[in-house]
């Protein structure tokens, strides 16, 4: 088995996080640091900063209403970081982002392997809430839904958006780009001023209470790779 895919399935990162962890020299198999051309055999013995990984032998999948403050990483030193804010008993990460000024429903898993494909998955809607400072009119919901949004030199896909009042709309994107919905916002001398993501899917928000999370079907999880 290829070690970043030993190392997802160990519920320590993504695929994409393991080649990370491989490339800064963390990983060892049995007394040798790994690069990524290696392989697990089945006497081999994988360490992560010096501690011993095996593959999970139950998967987990949480919905989790994030907070405010809460910063979606799993690095133990970084403040308000997501993994102690919820102090789940064994060990998860969470499935994309959302930013830390942001609110709203994120993903978590131990399923490394699922995580990497739902993060590459290109036909994911995402739905959010969004309340901005200024009055919206059609011109803006216009152009927030058609695509003439350009962020780092490409235009965005177009959106679903609906005016929810003078102030807030409903959007419903597929791409998941840095501060996006911010961002375009911006391009409309609109700040916002709160911003909750409610839907990733088929799963949604519903009546989690914040800073409280569910536990999630594997089927449901799966869904969100087959539902179009």
């Amino acid at each position: 088995m290829n070690i970043n895919k030993y190392i997802a399935q160990a519920g320590i990162a993504s695929r994409r996080g393991a080649d990370l962890l491989i490339k800064a020299g963390q990983v060892k198999i049995n007394d040798k640091i790994a690069i990524p051309i290696h392989k697990v055999g089945p006497t081999d013995q994988v360490f992560v900063d010096g501690k011993l990984i095996k593959p999970v032998t139950k998967l987990v999948y949480l919905a989790f209403h994030k907070p405010v403050g809460v910063i979606c990483t799993t690095d133990p030193n970084s403040p308000n970081n997501i993994i102690d804010h919820i102090k789940y008993p064994t060990r998860i990460f969470p499935i994309g982002r959302l930013d830390v000024n942001s609110q709203g429903l994120i993903l978590l898993t131990n399923d490394g392997e699922l995580a990497q494909e739902v993060m590459k998955a290109k036909t994911i809607e995402k739905e959010y809430l969004v309340w901005v400072d200024k009055n919206l009119d059609e011109a803006v919901i216009a152009g927030l839904s058609n695509g003439t949004v350009v962020i780092d030199g490409f235009p965005v896909l177009p959106a679903k958006v609906q005016k929810l009042s003078d102030r807030s709309f409903k959007i419903t994107i597929i791409e998941g780009r840095n501060r996006q919905i911010r961002r375009m916002c911006e391009a409309f001398r609109m700040n916002v001023t709160k911003l909750q993501r409610v839907r990733i899917g088929q799963i949604t928000l519903g009546n989690i209470k914040e800073s409280k999370y569910i536990e999630i079907e594997p089927k449901d999880i799966r869904k969100l790779l087959t539902d179009k």
